[in-house]
């Protein structure tokens, strides 16, 4: 896999989560504090981000940072793996959910 083709990879993938967000291009550049037209040259590959900019992208995003760098189609051979992933993925984010939850009705009842 090229350079190129990780921006590309990246880029795309960065577009999928902001719009599964709901988030605008300007929206996801205010709350990192970059400008929309940073946003759209890495959505389109044509730019590449400092370390410090993925974590704080993928933190905004609420995704893994590895999860930007999956190509966008599975084919046949990696369903199961890719069900696998995503199911983990769900399981992770229930368990957060229950548990702050749970942190939330502690506080509001115990305190």
């Amino acid at each position: 896999m090229t350079e190129s083709d990780l921006r590309t990879t990246l880029g795309s993938n960065v577009k999928k989560y902001r719009t599964i967000k709901g988030f605008s291009q300007a929206k996801l550049a205010e709350m990192l504090e970059l400008s929309p037209n940073f946003i759209s040259e890495i959505e389109t590959g044509k730019r590449w981000l400092s370390s410090d900019t993925l974590v704080n992208l993928a933190e905004a995003l609420n995704v893994e940072i590895y999860e930007f760098f999956f190509p966008q189609q599975v084919t046949t051979n990696d369903t199961t793996a890719f069900i696998q992933t995503y199911t983990e993925k769900a399981a992770k984010v229930a368990s957060e959910a229950v548990t702050s939850s749970l942190e939330n009705l502690r506080k509001q009842y115990i305190n």
